[in-house]
């Protein structure tokens, strides 16, 4: 049930936060440099950061559950054990891919 509810929360926020900050980053790329560093001074404050980070978070969680409705689909995994393996391996995937991908930027 949680990683249902988690799927769709991850997908309305890629929808109607991601698609956004998106058209915004392309509009400020295409305005200039001054506009670019207005998005780059808004994106790296903290509740920008907030945002990015959580946007990491919903593409991969989205991306980790649509694999696991792929496998579903295939046909495999539907008995009770593992398919509540497969949905608590969807969820800390989705969390440690995100740490993953943010220590990289950060530490790189």
């Amino acid at each position: 049930m949680l990683t249902s509810i988690l799927h769709r929360v991850s997908g309305s926020g890629l929808a109607f936060v991601g698609l956004p900050v998106l058209l915004l980053w392309l509009g400020s790329l295409a305005s200039g440099p001054e506009a670019y560093a207005t998005f780059q001074t808004v994106a790296g404050s903290i509740p920008g950061m907030v945002v990015l980070v959580g946007l990491s978070w919903a593409f991969f969680n989205h991306m980790s559950s649509g694999l696991r409705h792929f496998v579903l689909d295939v046909g495999a995994g539907y008995e009770l054990t593992t398919n509540k393996r497969f949905a608590l391996a969807t969820v800390a995937s989705g969390i440690i891919l995100t740490v993953v991908f943010w220590a990289a930027i950060v530490l790189l």
